[in-house]
């Protein structure tokens, strides 16, 4: 491939941004649309201060994490340091129950030491809808998960009660769900000087959460919810114009033919992918993700270098799609709160903090592209900040089960 098929001009990259500030609005007025915007009635406040202890457990798309977080005095303490980690890649398996996941997730919680009944903070990574309660529905799998059983269902209130009665006692009193992007969305309160909050996730999967308006959510109208409610985007279900006839060639192999397009252009379940798609009759290892990606492209002596100049091309573009769909959002919250000019990104992902050793760092493409964009959409007077927050995910979720 001589020509770069992934480049996008920043006209393009705007239409994108302005396709997903209209399929925002479409999902917070209505139910069930392509971008679904789903409220969490978990609702902590900048610079709140939280008291107390919970167990934290954090399922991502292949790692699974347990720890304690104990707010005490404006500290917080977490055990083990960085949690206690698990490859439970083995949830993607066919024929993987519902009990399986149960017992999977079970085992080290058990084998917690735990001085007194606590909440759970659940840091969910795939599609659920929150209940006034906390919990959460789980609404579809994502990430090679599928578990039929489970959708449609509450995803704490079952856990609790499984891990209650394998201890013999109520060791937990209720579950708090959310998602990984609302839990990074939570961890950026702990610094309130900023007018508006991000939470964006770009690892195995990706997707966005920030805060709207109740008054500006019309499908909650009559609900008599009021104030700011964390709202997760579900943006990697995003079809943005521009994608490319390998995208479609990525989708119709994928196994969830039509979802998830703009997850499929971006995040690192798929980057690999799309490298291989571009050079069908070659052979490439099975499993190749963004890590082997950014390989190529970090090691080029010992590497094609067609794959090299491709695998740079295709991580440039999600870069900047990634830009594009941040310029989007912040023209949603703008609309809704035109005196926002210092918002705090909260980024958790792998790939999101990936480096090139040879190039621009994914980071810097992402921020430098994001301002860029702003100043064509005349909003060069707002600037985002992106942090990196060590165990924002456990963090975010024990604010969660204490708010």
């Amino acid at each position: 491939m001589k020509e770069n098929i992934f480049e996008l001009t920043n006209e393009q990259l705007k239409e994108i941004a302005e396709s997903l500030k209209t399929k925002i609005e479409d999902g917070l007025s209505k139910e069930n649309q392509e971008v679904q915007c789903i409220p969490t009635f978990i609702t902590p406040e900048p610079g709140a201060k939280v008291e107390g202890k919970a167990l934290v457990l954090d399922l991502g798309g292949t790692n699974y994490r347990v720890a304690t977080v104990d707010f005490a005095k404006g500290k917080t303490t977490i055990r083990p340091e960085n949690g206690w980690k698990k490859d439970l890649s083995v949830m993607k398996k066919p024929g993987f129950t519902e009990e399986d996941l149960y017992q999977e997730q079970g085992d080290p919680i058990l084998e917690t030491k735990l001085d007194e009944p606590m909440p759970i903070g659940y840091c969910f990574s795939y599609p659920a809808a929150s209940l006034p309660d906390g919990d959460a529905t789980l609404l579809r799998w994502t990430k090679g998960v599928n578990i039929p059983s489970m959708i449609g269902k509450p995803v704490g209130a079952p856990l609790v009660n499984y891990l209650n009665n394998k201890a013999g006692k109520k060791q937990f009193t209720k579950a708090n769900v959310i998602n990984d992007t609302v839990a990074s969305l939570f961890a950026g309160l702990t610094d309130s000087s900023y007018d508006a909050y991000i939470g964006l996730i770009v690892g195995t999967g990706t997707n966005m959460a920030t805060f709207i308006d109740a008054g500006n959510i019309e499908k909650l109208n009559g609900k008599g919810i009021s104030g700011l409610l964390p709202i997760n985007l579900e943006s990697g279900n995003f079809d943005p114009p521009h994608l490319t006839s390998i995208d479609e060639i990525v989708d119709a192999s994928s196994g969830s033919f039509g979802a998830q397009r703009f997850e499929k252009a971006v995040s690192g379940m798929y980057l690999g992918e799309i490298l291989k798609s571009v050079f069908p009759f070659d052979e490439f290892e099975e499993k190749f993700d963004a890590q082997k990606l950014t390989n190529i492209m970090g090691y080029p002596d010992i590497h094609k270098e067609k794959y090299v100049r491709v695998a740079r091309w295709i991580y440039e573009r999600s870069a900047k799609l990634v830009a594009a769909s941040l310029a989007g959002l912040i023209l949603v919250m703008k609309t809704g709160n035109p005196n926002i000019k210092r918002v705090r990104l909260i980024a958790e992902g792998s790939l999101f903090w990936s480096e090139d050793r040879k190039g621009v760092n994914y980071k810097d493409i992402v921020l430098v592209k994001l301002h860029n964009l702003l100043g064509i959409l005349g909003y060069k007077d707002v600037r985002v900040d992106i942090d990196h927050m060590d165990n924002a995910n456990l963090i975010g979720s024990a604010i969660a089960a204490l708010s």
